[in-house]
């Protein structure tokens, strides 16, 4: 048995006889919002700093009731914020939240759907990934590193939120969706130089989800935003093709849920139909759920708090492939 597993079921047996608190709950209110922690990924500065720095800023969003509903536009220190679960069953999600690659937008405190995640027993952590318009040397890259290093860092300290290593999903949201959808396929890509041993970890997820994701970087189904924010306001055919995370999708690529609204104005659906091409092309397993209504963003809980159809259907999705998640509402 190697000593990641012996840490891990030693872990899992300390915390098992906490509280499993409700999943409608958590959902709610911001006020059961378990213990969480927030902590930088890198030891010291990330890899590619400008000369110049970089200075950090969020800014308060759209929400006026929320005050923790922040946007990114500059990071300087990348962060991920864990969500623990009280009664952890091994497993874990990293999200990525979206922003077109223009900012980030998340909170300091974790998410609805990071307090739906642990009160299904998975930890969940949400990453504070870099840009590349602040002029990391890592370019359309910088992103990738970020969330590459995320993974193994989950892997390296597993044992301290009871999770087992083998055990981590990813998921992203529109832009999010895109990094999710480059850890899927280039999760061994060498985009950075190992800082410690935590690089010695795996960065591929046992399974993915994308969500109204921006996965083409090329017309007509490009998302311009997110374009010009990676690659630049007039990059080529090649780079383009390149960062498409549909056009060159690896035997080794975990398997992959999508879900899309044909209404979205945003992100055109028709880059969840490419990628699920993609995919079945490559046969890798996957599933694709495009809904006549929604936009983008579409509700991931409903009125009443229970998870909607996108975290059920993922959570039904995951366990079949050996996330050990319940399938609530499946």
């Amino acid at each position: 048995m190697s000593s990641d597993r012996r840490q891990f079921l030693g872990s899992l047996s300390a915390l098992a006889a906490a509280p499993l608190l409700s999943g409608r709950a958590l959902a709610q209110s911001g006020e059961n919002t378990p213990a969480f922690e927030r902590f930088p990924i890198w030891p010291g500065s990330p890899p590619g700093l400008p000369s110049g720095g970089v200075k950090e800023e969020r800014v308060l969003r759209t929400n006026k009731g929320n005050p923790d509903d922040f946007a990114w536009p500059h990071v300087a220190t990348p962060m991920l914020t864990v969500c623990p679960a009280a009664k952890p069953t091994g497993a874990a999600v990293l999200t990525f939240p979206g922003g077109g690659y223009a900012r980030v937008a998340m909170g300091t405190r974790p998410s609805a759907t990071s307090r739906w995640f642990a009160s299904q027993g998975v930890t969940a952590f949400e990453l504070l990934y870099r840009l590349p318009h602040d002029g990391w040397t890592g370019g359309p890259d910088t992103p990738l590193q970020d969330a590459q290093r995320a993974m193994r860092v989950i892997r390296a300290r597993a044992a301290k939120w009871g999770v087992d290593p083998a055990n981590v999903a990813a998921i992203g949201f529109s832009a999010g969706g895109h990094l999710c959808g480059s850890i899927a396929t280039r999760f061994a890509a060498k985009v950075y130089d190992p800082v410690d041993a935590a690089d010695a970890q795996d960065a591929r997820p046992l399974v993915a989800g994308m969500f109204f994701p921006v996965v083409s970087m090329a017309p007509p189904l490009a998302h311009a935003q997110s374009r010009s924010e990676l690659l630049g306001a007039n990059p080529s055919e090649a780079l383009s093709r390149r960062y498409s995370v549909n056009i060159e999708v690896p035997a080794t690529t975990p398997p992959i849920l999508l879900g899309h609204a044909a209404d979205d104005t945003v992100v055109d659906c028709g880059n969840s139909l490419a990628m699920f091409e993609g995919c079945r092309a490559a046969k890798i397993p996957s599933e694709l759920y495009v809904i006549e209504k929604g936009g983008h963003g579409a509700p991931l809980f409903e009125p009443d708090g229970r998870a909607g159809l996108w975290l059920t259907r993922f959570a039904r999705f995951a366990a079949r492939h050996g996330l050990r998640i319940p399938s609530e509402g499946a």
